[in-house]
């Protein structure tokens, strides 16, 4: 007789225990990764701060070089413009005394033109009225002249004239008017027998009648008669003198 083997199944157990969960020092990292992490960011974040440090800096020393430069610049101007005012006021103290000069010399030399143009219009008035005397048949024809000279002058014209009593004078009219009788001055001159209405004298003609050489005898004023009326006999008269 066979043996029937029950299989005994085994029944199903529905578990009423809930499944284990983690652990948090199973869910998060090991803490020394996190450390790691924080640093190396610790780490970072210190080279951008010291780089940007060091670029600020970069900037500071830069922009100093620059106002270094600008103030050394200007120091540099502002002494070239003090020494430039003391060449100035050295090279304009130099002109003015040179003005100075060369204007005192203007004015010497302007001095100088108007003594000489003073002295030639006296010489020539002088000469002028010493010519127009010895027409008239002065006797002494330089003492004449120096007894009126303080009464001659040129006009507006350019006319010599005898100024008396603030009145102008013509010089012949006047030199004729001496010659009357009861002038007081015609003992001034010779009798017009002598003299001649109107005829010149010669002017190398002496009392005695004989002929003189002016330049032997040194009398200035028939030398000067002579250049103006007589160049030629002049110019013989001159070598005469000369050679002897």
């Amino acid at each position: 007789m066979a043996i029937e083997e029950k299989v005994i199944q085994p029944e199903s157990v529905t578990s009423t225990e809930q499944p284990v969960a983690e652990t948090p020092s199973q869910a998060q990292p090991p803490i020394e990764a996190i450390k790691k992490k924080y640093e190396e960011q610790i780490a970072n974040m210190q080279k951008d701060f010291a780089q940007k440090l060091a670029e600020k800096e970069e900037d500071r020393l830069g922009t100093k070089r620059k106002l270094n430069e600008l103030y050394d610049k200007k120091k540099q101007e502002e002494q070239k413009i003090l020494e430039d005012q003391g060449q100035f006021k050295s090279l304009w103290e130099e002109a003015k005394k040179t003005n100075q000069e060369m204007q005192q010399k203007i004015n010497t030399l302007q001095q100088e033109n108007e003594n000489i143009k003073t002295s030639n219009e006296v010489a020539s008035t002088k000469t002028t009225a010493l010519a127009a005397i010895s027409d008239l048949g002065a006797i002494n024809a330089e003492q004449t002249l120096s007894l009126l000279e303080g009464k001659l002058q040129r006009n507006a014209e350019g006319k010599v004239i005898v100024l008396e009593g603030g009145i102008e004078h013509d010089l012949n009219t006047h030199l004729s008017s001496l010659k009357n009788p009861g002038s007081g001055w015609e003992h001034h001159f010779k009798p017009s027998s002598a003299a001649g209405m109107g005829a010149k004298p010669s002017p190398v003609s002496n009392v005695s009648g004989g002929t003189v050489n002016p330049w032997k005898t040194g009398n200035l004023t028939q030398q000067i008669i002579m250049e103006n009326e007589e160049p030629d006999l002049a110019a013989v008269l001159k070598r005469e003198a000369q050679q002897k």
